[in-house]
């Protein structure tokens, strides 16, 4: 039985991770899973040391506080590890946490593996160093990085990424009678973030932006959905405080990918969500805001020119042009939001455009993502 040691951060990092799970005991592998894992790894038969959500910061800023613990549950995991010595430990995301228990475990001899690397071709080249010292293998999500790693000559294969591969393609009318929608109406998905401190951030500026497109779309209907408790709660409290429970809009506990194949367009904050906007090709505008030292910092890593604006909508990243509008910190305003989904809703053209260009970004996603990562980790399973 192989002993392999698997760490996700957040819920994006535990179904990739599960992912990986699934297929390595689909290919016949006998292992045997602990680490930190969300409930989809979990589900997969992953054993979990500490809770996945100590790790689920997010920002700079926003870190400090939490710092102390997740050094704490760093040095426990590690201390763990040294112990047991797992034959493999893959980190899955979180290169924060990962990257610094990778470099620990590869001095004491034990194997391991990074899955998604960080965004080394957005900000912070440097930690292309990191990766080397760290992982004696990175699995790779998206096309353009595989250049990269072979230009450093760092061991690394391109998997494609896992939500492409599982999803089926889109379909408006399937997705609709999921949901009981209605075929006829148009449909605008609001989605301010899966994370307490991204619903403080964009919460209001997104019901607002709902409030004036409805005031000129009145026929637009709106769906939310969110991911957690604690989320609802303040995203409620918030339609209270703005008066806004007049508005068409039904709030909806998960079921954020029916409601993006379901809708005519989405006002998204940047993160996960615009990936799967961009598979789903729904037409979208993505708005964000931070901290501003959080933002100077970024900034600062990413070594922007004066006046020059970061590009942190995935779909313009990989298709290294404008492809979704987006707006960030102080232009984040409700009424430009508005008017930019409404340019979505009411022009067939600028909407078309867009759904094209995100259905080729899913085709250049999507690889037989199963069998290419059994394939590269092979050499670091030998029991089966």
């Amino acid at each position: 039985m192989t002993k392999v040691c698997i760490v996700a951060g957040e819920a994006s990092g535990d179904l990739i991770a599960s992912a990986l799970i699934k297929a390595v005991k689909d290919a016949g592998f006998a292992v045997e899973i602990e680490g930190i894992a969300g409930p989809k790894m979990q589900a997969a038969g992953a054993k979990t040391l500490f809770p996945m959500a100590a790790l689920s910061v997010r920002g700079y800023v926003e870190a400090l506080s939490a710092l102390p613990r997740i050094l704490k549950i760093r040095r426990q995991l590690i201390a763990h590890c040294l112990s047991q010595r797992p034959d493999l430990y893959i980190g899955v995301d979180a290169p924060d946490f990962n990257l610094g228990v990778e470099k620990r475990l590869k001095r004491a001899g034990i194997p391991t593996v990074h899955f998604v690397s960080p965004a080394v071709w957005a900000w912070r080249p440097e930690r292309l160093a990191q990766m080397r010292a760290a992982a004696d293998h990175t699995l790779l999500i998206f096309p353009m990085e595989a250049a990269l790693y072979q230009k450093a000559a760092i061991p690394a294969t391109y998997v494609g990424h896992p939500f492409a591969h599982r999803l089926p393609l889109p379909n408006q009318k399937a997705a609709r009678e999921r949901l009981k929608l209605r075929a006829e109406t148009r449909y605008c998905v609001l989605m301010p973030g899966s994370r307490v401190g991204e619903i403080n951030a964009l919460a209001e500026a997104f019901i607002l932006a709902a409030k004036a497109l409805h005031a000129r779309q009145p026929e637009v209907q709106f769906l939310v959905p969110l991911v957690t408790r604690e989320t609802l709660t303040l995203f409620e409290a918030t339609l209270s405080r703005l008066d806004a429970w007049g508005l068409p809009i039904r709030i909806l506990f998960g079921h954020g990918q029916d409601a993006l194949e379901a809708a005519d367009c989405a006002l998204i904050a940047s993160g996960t969500a615009t990936l799967e906007a961009t598979l789903m090709a729904c037409p979208h505008v993505v708005a964000y805001k931070v901290p501003w030292l959080t933002a100077w910092i970024m900034r600062r890593k990413a070594k922007l020119k004066r006046g020059q604006t970061p590009v942190v909508a995935l779909p313009n990243i990989l298709a290294g042009r404008p492809i979704v509008p987006e707006f960030l910190q102080a232009a984040a305003t409700p009424l430009a939001l508005a008017a930019a989904l409404e340019q979505l809703l009411t022009d067939p053209v600028t909407a078309s455009a867009q759904r094209e260009a995100l259905a080729a970004l899913r085709h250049d996603l999507t690889r037989d993502t199963p069998r290419l990562l059994v394939e590269a980790l092979k050499p670091f399973l030998p029991c089966r």
